[in-house]
């Protein structure tokens, strides 16, 4: 399709896919006791086929499993930890926002006892013959809401200790993923996208931490979390400001991380938000590294409306001012269903915008 043969590809895609009505209504069933949850995995398997199929024929090269298995795209995750607890949010939390799901806990020591999405990833591979890819969330996701409440003290009076181990336990998942031969996995992490909000850094320093330092941290974390992986898997990181519904959360460009995140995170590509002017320009992508990686989230998957391949061409061209055009890719912003809510597109707009992707990159790079 293009002249991009590895990971990150030119026409990319997040990941999260709309859930057809058949799938959600045998969750539903199953949570309610109703379906065994046997004949709701034939039914996940079904839709799972039926999403491969999709993307394959919009022309992506990367596959994913349209997080299908799970109702958010990152507490079905971290559930999957050893110690860690899924609790209700206390109505007076600086980051309620809206609708919001549980918060997590550590209420135990952080240990990584199974596989938590490798089973996911298993099926995957088998259903496709192009890239499989598996999307993760970053470890910052169980501090960025939380904060100092990230971990009981009496378990962990040490945040150090605790942060150590869940660096461990993502290195345990990670290594089983590379095991069963996932060769591409995405971060998804929308700590360093909040940290651009002036009003999200003010409540952080509220809450007592400083916004900055906490940058800081979270770029540890995943550094820590990946250090381990083999030679032959791809990570990239995909930043978010919220995706909800089609609501969003954060506001403002990248400056106030870009040099911390672009330049000190040890992946291999960054997906970028970047289809409102509420990321404002792309100046901060002078902080890539040479040979990395930035894929521009240029579709949006919170409207419907399609956009036109002259308008994502002129972007790309603007973006390559700061980043070589030959380290440049394409992706929709964020998924189309990052919960199992979905935001307020149909199937065939996503269809659209999926292939609309495929089109410009093809247009741009050949």
């Amino acid at each position: 399709m293009t002249d991009r043969t590895a990971p990150p590809f030119r026409a990319d895609h997040v990941g999260s896919l709309l859930r057809p009505p058949r799938l959600a209504e045998a969750r539903a069933r199953m949570k309610a006791g109703d379906l065994s949850a046997e004949a709701c995995r034939a039914v996940e398997d079904e839709c799972i086929r039926d999403a491969v199929a999709l993307q394959e024929s919009a022309g992506l090269d990367a596959i994913t499993d349209g997080e299908f298995r799970r109702d958010y795209w990152h507490l079905d995750f971290l559930a999957g930890f050893d110690g860690i607890e899924m609790i209700e949010q206390r109505k007076e939390r600086a980051f309620e926002i809206g609708e919001q799901p549980p918060i997590t806990r550590a209420t135990g020591k952080v240990r990584h006892s199974r596989g938590i999405f490798v089973d996911h990833f298993a099926f995957l591979r088998d259903v496709t013959g192009r890239t499989p890819k598996m999307t993760i969330p970053g470890p910052s996701l169980l501090h960025l809401r939380p904060g100092a409440d990230a971990a009981d003290p009496a378990v962990y009076p040490d945040l150090d200790e605790f942060w150590a181990d869940v660096a461990a336990a993502y290195r345990a998942e990670i290594a089983a993923l590379a095991d069963a031969g996932c060769t591409y996995l995405q971060i998804d992490d929308v700590s360093f996208a909040y940290l651009c909000d002036a009003g999200m850094r003010e409540s952080f320093a509220a809450r007592g931490d400083d916004p900055d330092e906490t940058c800081d941290l979270y770029v540890r974390l995943i550094n820590e979390a990946v250090r381990d992986r083999p030679a032959g898997m791809t990570v990239a990181v995909h930043m978010c400001r919220g995706n909800f519904k089609s609501s969003w959360v954060a506001e403002g460009g990248y400056e106030p991380v870009a040099e911390k995140v672009l330049g000190g995170l040890e992946v291999d590509g960054f997906f970028m938000e970047y289809d409102t002017d509420r990321a404002g320009g792309f100046e901060p992508l002078r902080h890539t590294p040479a040979g990395k990686t930035v894929v521009l989230g240029l579709v949006t998957t919170k409207t419907p409306e399609l956009e036109r391949v002259d308008d994502l061409k002129r972007r790309i061209e603007e973006a390559a001012a700061q980043v070589p055009l030959e380290n440049l890719c394409l992706s929709p912003q964020c998924g189309f269903s990052s919960t199992h809510h979905g935001n307020a597109v149909t199937e065939d707009d996503q269809k659209r915008k999926l292939a609309l992707v495929v089109e410009t990159a093809d247009a741009v790079w050949g």
